[in-house]
């Protein structure tokens, strides 16, 4: 698991008609997984489906917890993140999957340690995961293994970065939500690391949750009225210009979210924006919307009480949902020129559901 365990040696992986300087390992266990991106791969435009959250059917359980009655479960933090330890993934039944949904629904994140068996499982296996808990979403731009388009690959190393972009700020920290730009963004993530750094490349989230509840209730009432553009075509135009790998397999959107959304399973409410996606405040002009959206950004980066910082351990799973969280991975480890390389599972939920009822988003 550990970047320093083999060495490594330059070659090219030629994927379609696309050939990538990929930095190989002598032994790697994972080259399955290393990514491509065939410029011959197109997809035509998502179409809506009917999402039903399997948290709903553990609600009617008499126990919704009982698949951790054997684990040690540890809370990182009050308002979110879970550790547990003595769950095989792997061997989940469907009772304790809709138990899982719910869980991460109501801590927001889980990290599931010692599940070698899950993470060396045949990609198939992966799929056949994710599913259970939604529609799989092809990302329009970045890596996946050969044969296997469903599976989002994040991958640095000391010579070649597909995911993380050059950034002018003065941090590399990004929130984001996933592909919060599709009509349908994801519910329930799934993403395991295969190679780690020796010490750096840790995921933080955040409770979007616990960061609306810091605002004045007056504040959240006003943000209840707001709708919000989210946009892929930065995202794509950074493809298109030879980087990221250089491919965009679907055409860019930009879809309209509520500002504050409603979890289908727990109700909560939850602060709906990110600075990698959304655009501005619908029908607002440039400088009202860009104060109200700086202003929650800002909000987001400096609530530390409302955010869990997860350190990867080897065989480690982390599951969270995107509908309530905001993440970015931590790039303090590039210095070190370690490498860094994961598997995203991404289900896709139900169109976002306005905390206020009667407001109305476009089709």
């Amino acid at each position: 698991m550990s970047s320093t365990a083999t060495t490594t040696t330059n070659s090219v992986i030629a994927q379609g008609s696309l050939s990538l300087p990929i930095v190989g390992k002598e032994g790697y266990k994972y080259t399955n997984l290393l990514p491509a991106f065939p410029k011959d791969e197109h997809y035509p435009p998502l179409t809506p489906f009917e999402h039903v959250d399997p948290g709903h059917r553990a609600l009617k359980h008499a126990d919704p917890r009982s698949f951790l009655k054997d684990a040690k479960v540890t809370q990182l933090t009050p308002s979110i993140g879970e550790e547990v330890r003595g769950v095989n993934l792997a061997a989940l039944d469907d009772h304790a999957k809709d138990q899982l949904a719910l869980e991460v629904a109501r801590r927001k994140v889980i990290v599931f340690r010692d599940q070698q068996e899950f993470i060396d499982r045949d990609p198939e296996a992966y799929l056949e995961f994710g599913r259970y808990f939604g529609r799989l979403h092809i990302h329009p731009t970045s890596g996946h293994p050969p044969n296997f388009p469903y599976l989002h690959l994040v991958y640095r190393d000391e010579n070649s970065s597909f995911n993380y972009e050059t950034s002018d700020r003065t941090i590399a920290t990004t929130w984001h939500s996933d592909v919060s730009y599709e009509r349908q963004p994801p519910g329930l993530t799934t993403l395991f690391l295969v190679s780690s750094p020796e010490t750096g490349g840790d995921t933080i989230f955040a409770s979007q949750v616990t960061t609306l509840k810091r605002l004045s209730p007056e504040f959240v009432a006003f943000l209840r009225t707001l709708k919000a553009e989210h946009s892929g075509h930065e995202q794509a135009d950074y493809s298109r210009s030879g980087k990221r790998g250089g491919v965009v397999r679907r055409e860019p959107v930009i879809h309209v979210h509520p500002v504050v959304r409603k979890h289908p399973v727990t109700g909560e409410e939850a602060l709906y924006v990110n600075r990698q996606f959304t655009r501005r405040i619908v029908d607002f002009k440039k400088e009202e919307s860009d104060v109200i959206l700086n202003f929650l950004y800002d909000h987001i980066d400096r609530s530390i009480d409302s955010q869990v910082r997860l350190k990867w351990e080897p065989y480690s799973v982390v599951l969270w949902d995107n509908r309530v969280t905001a993440h970015s991975a931590i790039l303090d480890f590039v210095e070190n020129k370690g490498t860094r390389h994961g598997v995203r599972i991404t289900p896709q939920a139900e169109r976002p559901i306005p905390a206020k009822e009667d407001l109305v988003l476009p089709e």
